[in-house]
């Protein structure tokens, strides 16, 4: 029975991963594309802290879906996969897809919280949104971010066991790491938690700047980048944390040891894994 249910939600997973992948890529590529061209053809967005923030968060999303959602669509849908024919990719996939993760996350957490400050009424906390400050905090997380990956280019090696070759790695620490810290909180639960608190106090603050003598232009900025904001930050919901849950499910012995709760568990993570790469095709285009 676990053996058929296991071949039926494969084929599923691979008509999902057909069908629902290259329109996300193809849709998600574009809409990132035409979101850099409109931050940096105008001046007011090129001069703005949380313009910045999003343009560089467009531009790793590109890298995400093409080297993780293209690389996954080919593996799942069509059985090509090149991190077991190419050492470098092997290495390459999982630093690309964790990097630009972070980085992605990075950039909305960064771009939530300046609006928050950009439409606050105290001045003095108006002042720590500004493109200056933006420039060394995104100089400072793309390094972080590039070193932390590190470990990805040494430990992913392509290890062939009894079965069949993979691209993985078999150091325990590592993995640990990888499964609890990154996946579960620095990708998962905290910059959702981070996006919504300071979402909310940057949608309070745009209601009552109504009440404040604040120029028009100023007023209308900061109404449509909290907007593009909140969308985005809105869409984890539905693509970051699903993910985040059931990978935390996971990861718990009780439920996997159960073969058939194991293979649902996996189609779920799989399926989730989809609609995760929503977030990163999401355009957030001028309102």
């Amino acid at each position: 029975m676990s053996t058929s249910l296991s071949t039926y939600l494969d084929s599923i997973t691979k008509a999902t991963t057909l069908y629902f992948g290259l329109p996300v890529l193809i849709g998600g590529t574009i809409g990132d594309i035409l979101n850099i061209i409109v931050f940096l053809s105008l001046r007011t967005f090129r001069q703005n802290s949380c313009a910045f923030y999003l343009t560089i968060m467009s531009i790793v999303n590109i890298g995400q879906l093409i080297i993780g959602l293209l690389s996954r669509i080919v593996i799942t849908g069509f059985g090509i996969d090149w991190t077991l024919t190419s050492l470098f990719f092997c290495k390459l996939r999982y630093f690309t897809f964790q990097t630009t993760s972070l980085i992605s996350f990075t950039c909305l957490c960064l771009a939530t919280i300046d609006q928050y400050f950009a439409t606050c009424s105290r001045p003095r906390w108006q002042k720590w949104s500004n493109i200056k400050l933006a420039h060394r905090l995104m100089i400072f997380f793309l390094i972080l971010w590039c070193l932390h990956g590190i470990p990805y280019l040494i430990l992913f090696n392509q290890i062939d066991s009894s079965i069949k070759i993979s691209c993985t790695t078999s150091g325990e620490i590592f993995l640990q790491y990888r499964f609890y810290f990154i996946s579960l909180i620095l990708t998962g639960f905290l910059p959702v938690c981070i996006r919504f608190v300071f979402g909310i106090l940057a949608y309070y603050n745009v209601h009552t700047m109504a009440y404040r003598t604040v120029p028009l232009v100023r007023r209308e900025l900061d109404k449509q980048l909290t907007t593009m904001v909140l969308i985005q930050d809105f869409m984890d919901f539905f693509t970051v944390l699903p993910y985040s849950i059931i990978h935390a499910l996971s990861i718990d012995e009780n439920l996997t040891n159960d073969p058939i709760i194991d293979i649902k568990i996996r189609f779920a993570v799989n399926i989730s894994g989809l609609f995760y790469f929503v977030y990163f095709a999401v355009s957030i285009k001028k309102i």
